[in-house]
């Protein structure tokens, strides 16, 4: 029988619809696809001039800036969906709030090799990529006119990317976006409730339960959510409470790439390399503002960043843009059975 399941966090409803029961081999199909095969690529090691400069790099010691020699190298985007210049110059017109398109757009390239996905790289190589989200994270929340920064990445054209070249990218918002804003809100709520976060709560529960873990290790855990919004959903997350991406150590580092390697390779042997998005969820910046001294000023308490990933294996339809409801027919216990046991 199909379930309605809410998850506390987002106060979201999903439709599990059983009946649909479908298996991995349902969604094999196709896989990522190639998006550039036999065109220019101007994020590939000696194309470094058709870049915008570099913001950072990880280079090999006795390599200029901008020249090749790099491992890992963050850029402007650019096509910006936001602009650097400027200020935020908040306005309305009528009942209508608007203003300037400010914020930061940029491209972390992960590799100067075209071709190597996330998956071939090793874990040292990957805690090079996490380092530089951790250092731009830091450097962008020291402008009092961002409120929020997302680190995503759209892997394969269903999931948005439009070079096949692997990256990952960062926007830095003037705003809180809505969805970040529902799970603050509801995570300072539990907490003011019951003294406890409410993702604690829910690692321990996860934990204790195991159906849906899918893998851990001594400091972080995936597993497939309870109301999963879509099949093989995922989430990676501190297991201890830790508010903010940014204050990840070294050690933490080197654990999460791992860990998040371990289940991306487990999702691209169960679903044959499927195109998929993930998003770093962390604190907001909390750097006090002009008329808001307490802006998110209990989120080191109640709030716990996570890692989610997205499989683009359905699509969204009329019911779905209608009531912001899901319906995933896969349950999460059977996507973490599958990807606990794939063999890798």
């Amino acid at each position: 029988m199909p379930e309605l399941r809410k998850d506390p966090i987002s106060d979201r409803w999903v439709i599990i619809a059983t009946e649909r029961g479908r298996r991995p081999s349902d969604f094999k199909e196709g896989g990522a696809g190639k998006i550039t095969e036999g065109k220019f690529c101007p994020l590939c090691e000696g194309n470094e001039s058709n870049t915008p400069r570099e913001i950072i790099a990880w280079r090999k010691s006795g390599s200029e800036p901008n020249k090749a020699g790099w491992d890992v190298r963050v850029i402007p985007n650019k096509f910006p969906a936001l602009v650097i210049e400027g200020e935020v110059n908040r306005t309305g017109i009528g009942i209508f709030d608007m203003m300037s398109g400010i914020g930061a757009h940029e491209v972390i390239i992960e590799t100067p090799k075209h071709g190597e996905t996330f998956v071939d790289m090793d874990e040292t190589h990957i805690d090079k990529i996490l380092w530089a989200y951790k250092n731009r994270i830091t450097d962008l929340e020291k402008d009092k006119r961002f409120r929020y920064v997302l680190v995503f990445k759209n892997y394969g054209e269903a999931a948005g990317a439009s070079l096949e070249h692997a990256h990952s990218q960062l926007i830095a918002t003037p705003i809180t976006p809505r969805y970040i804003k529902l799970e603050l809100t509801n995570a300072r709520e539990y907490f003011h409730d019951k003294e406890r976060c409410i993702f604690c709560d829910l690692i321990r529960q996860e934990m204790g339960d195991g159906t849906r873990i899918v893998s851990e290790n001594e400091y972080f855990v995936s597993f497939t959510p309870f109301a999963s919004r879509f099949p093989f959903e995922l989430w990676i997350i501190p297991r201890r409470h830790q508010h903010d991406f940014s204050i990840i150590t070294d050690e933490e580092r080197i654990q999460l790439a791992r860990l998040l390697r371990e289940t991306m390779l487990r999702l691209k042997k169960t679903l044959n390399d499927p195109p998929y998005n993930y998003m770093i969820h962390t604190s907001p910046n909390i750097v006090p503002r002009a008329g808001k001294p307490d802006y998110w000023g209990t989120v080191q308490y109640d709030f716990h960043w996570h890692i989610e990933v997205v499989p683009r294996l359905t699509k969204q339809a009329g019911f779905e843009w209608g009531t912001g409801m899901y319906i995933c027919p896969t349950p999460p216990e059977e996507a973490a059975k599958y990807l606990r046991e794939v063999k890798l």
